[in-house]
């Protein structure tokens, strides 16, 4: 089996600035990611998390380094670039992993941060699963 370094994306939302809600929020967005794409921490090479700047109670990779063998993974936390009238409380990230090069990569875009890219948010992916199976029926 072929494996190659890929990039997967994802962003959610946080309803305020604190640890409890961004804890809630990244912990969700990370399960999300594993589960739709069955990651192992051992196959990722980096993560990169960006906060807009309302952002600033914790540390997304702070968060992620208390998972199961998330501590060996190489982290780092950047502000997002302000852009006028953007998404508020928007964590981001960027992941690099070796995947097998037939395994389709599913990006995680959560909460509000769905309208950011809805080609790849998870209800539009369910939408095609389900679109499939009824023209299959």
């Amino acid at each position: 089996m072929e494996w190659q370094m890929r990039a997967i994306r994802g962003a959610t939302t946080v309803s305020e600035n604190t640890t409890e809600a961004i804890r809630e929020a990244v912990t969700e967005l990370l399960d999300e990611l594993e589960q739709r794409n069955h990651l192992q921490p051992k196959d990722m090479i980096s993560v990169t998390f960006s906060v807009t700047r309302d952002l600033d109670a914790i540390f997304p990779a702070a968060i992620a380094r208390t998972r199961p063998g998330w501590d060996g993974v190489a982290m780092l936390d950047v502000q997002q670039m302000h852009v006028e009238g953007s998404l508020q409380r928007c964590i981001r990230f960027l992941i690099h992993v070796y995947l097998p090069t037939s395994t389709p990569i599913y990006h995680i875009y959560l909460r509000h941060a769905a309208n950011l890219r809805p080609d790849w948010s998870l209800p539009q992916q369910l939408h095609e699963v389900q679109q499939v199976v009824e023209s299959k029926v």
